[in-house]
């Protein structure tokens, strides 16, 4: 092995170095560097002073003050960064200057103190600077507003002009999120013409611009402002690929989507697998607002199997089907959702509506849909702890509403024709035709078949039964009894109570109202079938005491309102409660009319009088004729015009 080499014994010691005053110092590098330093500095040594100020040293001077950036020095620089950002925008936006001088033109055209001639100015004055150009600005934020305000401002052969420059562009345009407000402004001030003009542009493009969120907004005006022929063209492009290709096709007066097919001879499998492409993806973006997507749909479902069919409404079932029903086809699909779903579906249609109610039963076709789940879910208790807990907070505004009365009235008298018209119990009497003949299959037929031997025959009666409109009970997934489900929805959960208060509080408002006296008379009847009765028969004969009592009140000439028994609303109700109810005649009688019915002779309270002549009591009718017979008989009550009155009711 090598040896090493050795160091010597000086390399293993330090050098020592002469100090200031001759002694030897070792070489150590930090104390030579100090030293460097001492040697380079001249003259006496000074006092160390320590650079933070002692708190007690107040004699010491003050440091001058840091100098901040003059105002000038700020307001260059915002300045230049002002004309920076400018430059940016001109570079990249082609009408930059543009728009910044219809900005200011836009300013002034959209006050309100400004005169007609002078907005006119101005808006001739901008539309001249955008001529050749609207195509391209249309799209601006700033832009699009200024157009906007143009367009409802200028002149008819201005309007014309604009249309025109936009006519080949308004497909690009309807896509975009500050032109399409423009597009749909042009179509709200569109002349015949121009309107068919565009929805014969929109040709092969319908179902592209629905599955677009922005787009769809214009599909939808354009079928809102269009009439029956216009939007069954728009309707039609969503059946199959051929109404898209050939334009010829789509123009046909045929309504349904059956009829479609069969004019046509469609393959009804292609035209189902068709609209699935198209309504799918819609249904997966959720651009479910729009009426003309309610109506693909309810065709869709006509003509949709079985698995088809079911697909859609477990789609639909939750929160979605709210932003729905506020259509009349909307509304239907609703309900075929409630009538097919399962109860786990129903109960997230349930539950999404939770928060919504008031919403819902205001509405036209929203109530009916909230008519249908009171008449057909079985889970009360849910019921009960979202629908009727919300209605109950709001009973005073739904009883005098003309649509929120109605699922009020379906509980107390379900499915009278004079609280329901027939379109509504058309919409509550629909079906799925492929889900309807599973149930028909699963039910009808293997009842029968316990009867008969085969089943062939007994698909003919079934069909024939169909095809002879008689009804059937196929259609109710309700397997609850009706009587059983209204005093659950109505006792049980407490409505009924807190409406007879309610109706207590405000009978002579009820009364007079033509909507909320129907619902304060089939409070007092006791409802159909006495779902009332005998549980509310205490609550019942206060509010006919407060009725008597009101009634009872002397006529005042300078009252606001006019008396009960003279209102046209309420003495024709109180009259048919004096026919239909006995308790309340009698109590009528008795603390309001009995020695009195001489000032009530003349006029709309003689028809509540006269109303005792023929009450379902026999000792009050025999009371009640001692005194009104010789007001009969001196001409001064003249029954024959009172019946006649009554029949015309």
């Amino acid at each position: 092995m090598a040896d090493k080499p050795q160091k010597s014994k000086d390399s293993n010691k330090r050098k020592r170095i002469s100090g200031p005053k001759g002694e030897e110092i070792k070489s150590n590098p930090r104390k030579l560097r100090l030293l460097s330093s001492n040697k380079s500095h001249s003259g006496p040594k000074k006092p160390f002073k320590s650079s933070k100020k002692h708190p007690f040293n107040q004699h010491e001077a003050k440091p001058p003050p840091v100098k901040k950036d003059e105002p000038d020095t700020k307001k260059q620089r915002r300045l230049q960064a002002k004309e920076l950002a400018e430059a940016r925008k001109k570079k990249r936006k082609k009408h930059y200057t543009l728009e910044q001088e219809l900005s200011i033109l836009w300013e002034k055209m959209r006050r309100r103190d400004i005169s007609k001639e002078d907005r006119s100015k101005l808006v001739s004055e901008a539309l001249r600077k955008m001529k050749g150009k609207i195509p391209e600005i249309a799209s601006s934020h700033v832009s699009s507003r200024v157009l906007q305000t143009c367009v409802k401002h200028c002149s008819l052969e201005e309007k014309n002009g604009v249309f025109m420059e936009l006519c080949p562009h308004f497909i690009s345009l309807a896509t975009n999120t500050y032109a399409v407000h423009l597009v749909t402004k042009m179509l709200d001030i569109a002349s015949k013409e121009q309107l068919s003009e565009f929805i014969s542009s929109l040709h092969g493009h319908v179902a592209p611009l629905l599955r677009h969120m922005v787009g769809s907004l214009v599909i939808e005006h354009a079928y809102s402002m269009g009439n029956a022929s216009q939007k069954q063209t728009l309707l039609m492009e969503l059946y199959s690929p051929e109404l898209q290709l050939f334009k010829d096709l789509v123009s046909m007066k045929e309504t349904g989507l059956i009829d479609v097919i069969s004019k046509l001879q469609l393959q009804k499998s292609s035209v189902v697998r068709h609209m699935t492409s198209v309504l799918q993806p819609i249904l997966e973006k959720g651009i479910l607002d729009h009426s003309i997507i309610h109506r693909a749909l309810m065709e869709y479902l006509s003509i949709a199997d079985q698995s088809s069919a079911a697909d859609v409404i477990q789609q639909l079932s939750g929160a979605l089907l709210v932003r729905m029903i506020h259509t009349r086809d909307g509304s239907r699909i609703g309900m075929l959702c409630i009538k097919h779903g399962t109860a786990k579906e129903r109960k997230k249609i349930i539950k999404g509506m939770k928060g919504q109610c008031n919403k819902i039963a205001r509405d036209r076709f929203g109530c009916m849909v909230l008519v249908s789940i009171l008449s057909t879910v079985d889970d009360t208790k849910l019921l009960s702890k979202i629908i009727i807990r919300e209605l109950e907070g709001i009973l005073k505004e739904l009883v005098l509403d003309q649509n929120g009365r109605r699922p009020l009235l379906q509980l107390l008298h379900p499915n009278f024709s004079r609280y329901l018209s027939p379109d509504d119990q058309t919409s509550l009497n629909l079906s799925v035709p492929s889900l309807n003949n599973k149930q028909i299959e699963s039910s009808e037929v293997k009842e029968a078949s316990d009867e008969k031997g085969g089943t062939t025959d007994i698909l003919d009666e079934v069909n024939r039964s169909k095809s002879a409109g008689k009804s059937s009970d196929v259609n109710e997934v309700a397997k609850k009894d009706p009587l059983t489900r209204r005093k659950e929805l109505l006792i049980n959960s407490g409505l009924a109570e807190k409406l007879i208060d309610m109706c207590i509080e405000m009978a002579g408002n009820m009364l007079r109202s033509k909507f909320g006296k129907e619902v304060i008379y089939e409070v007092i009847t006791g409802g159909a079938d006495d779902v009332l009765r005998p549980t509310m028969d205490e609550k019942l004969e206060k509010l006919c005491g407060a009725i008597a009592t009101l009634v009872a009140e002397p006529k005042s000439e300078g009252a606001e309102d006019d008396h009960l028994l003279e209102d046209f609303h309420s003495s024709r109700t109180i009259r048919k409660l004096i026919l239909d109810c006995p308790v309340f005649a009698s109590k009528l009688w008795e603390k309001a009319l009995n020695g009195k019915c001489a000032i009530w002779a003349q006029g709309h309270s003689s028809k509540v009088i006269s109303a005792f002549l023929e009450a379902s009591d026999l000792a009050l009718r025999e009371t009640a004729k001692k005194e009104l017979q010789p007001l009969v008989d001196s001409g001064v009550l003249r029954l024959p015009a009172v019946n006649e009155s009554a029949k015309a009711d």
